[in-house]
């Protein structure tokens, strides 16, 4: 069968991402990094051809324990692009529920950060996980940046109806073309363009909003500001922010 003609996630986030150059897409006051457009799809791609070189297979499942925003854009879109399914866990479980998370979805593959590596390793020695996946070096894990380094290998083509982006938390499945159905109904409120900046004070968890929303902010060429929120007027007046996130996973113009 061929692959559909509905636009992939990975399609429709970034296709005109090398043309934005080196505009900021995403600024992660949590994590303490500036992610300009370019740089954003290339990592990812490349990333996701690592995963692929290292053993990723289309359709399994790779969980993803990250605390940040940042992180998680990364690690979610990588799993994507290389044809897995992204399974967000909340960070704020400890390695018993997270273990039992990945066995539930039969992971193979998880991606955490190096202050989560320790309840990532110990969670994946009590599931199928063969291989931990860190953004930034930490014991008994594969650094993410070693992916970058291997030799590229073509991504899949995908169908975004047959295809799964995301297992949550809840059991729920998510298409490619779900998730882009998702994004559509976060922009309804507010039509993003390029001009607009959204504070998102999100936390990553076992849910598909946040991840929407920041698909949904690259897709328009706009900029995200993940900040805490505990200083939302300055962060709002800093970054000239015209868009906030609201209760539940809603979006409200300033």
């Amino acid at each position: 069968m061929k692959p559909s003609v509905s636009p992939t996630v990975i399609h429709e986030v970034f296709r005109r991402a090398y043309a934005r150059g080196d505009r900021p897409a995403l600024i992660d006051l949590r994590g303490g990094r500036v992610y300009g457009y370019r740089r954003l799809v290339t990592e990812i791609t490349r990333a996701a051809s690592g995963l692929l070189r290292r053993g990723a297979r289309r359709d399994q499942v790779v969980g993803v324990h990250v605390p940040t925003v940042g992180a998680q854009t990364l690690a979610v879109h990588t799993v994507v692009a290389a044809g897995g399914v992204a399974a967000p866990i909340d960070p704020a479980l400890g390695p018993d529920e997270i273990a039992a998370r990945l066995s539930d979805c039969d992971a193979r593959t998880l991606i955490t950060t190096p202050d989560l590596a320790p309840a990532a390793v110990l969670a994946a020695e009590q599931s199928r996980v063969r291989q931990v996946v860190s953004l930034g070096p930490a014991l008994d894990t594969i650094d993410f940046r070693s992916l970058l380094t291997l030799e590229p290998t073509p991504l899949p083509t995908l169908d975004a109806h047959r295809q799964d982006a995301l297992l949550l938390a809840d059991g729920r499945r998510l298409s490619h073309a779900g998730l882009v159905g998702r994004m559509a109904e976060l922009d309804a409120a507010v039509r993003l363009t390029e001009s607009d900046v959204v504070l998102a004070t999100w936390l990553p968890d076992g849910g598909c909003g946040l991840v929407a929303l920041v698909c949904l902010a690259v897709s328009k060429g706009a900029l995200v500001v993940a900040a805490h929120d505990t200083d939302l007027p300055g962060t709002t007046y800093d970054f000239s922010v015209t868009v906030m996130t609201g209760p539940g996973t809603t979006l409200e113009r300033c």
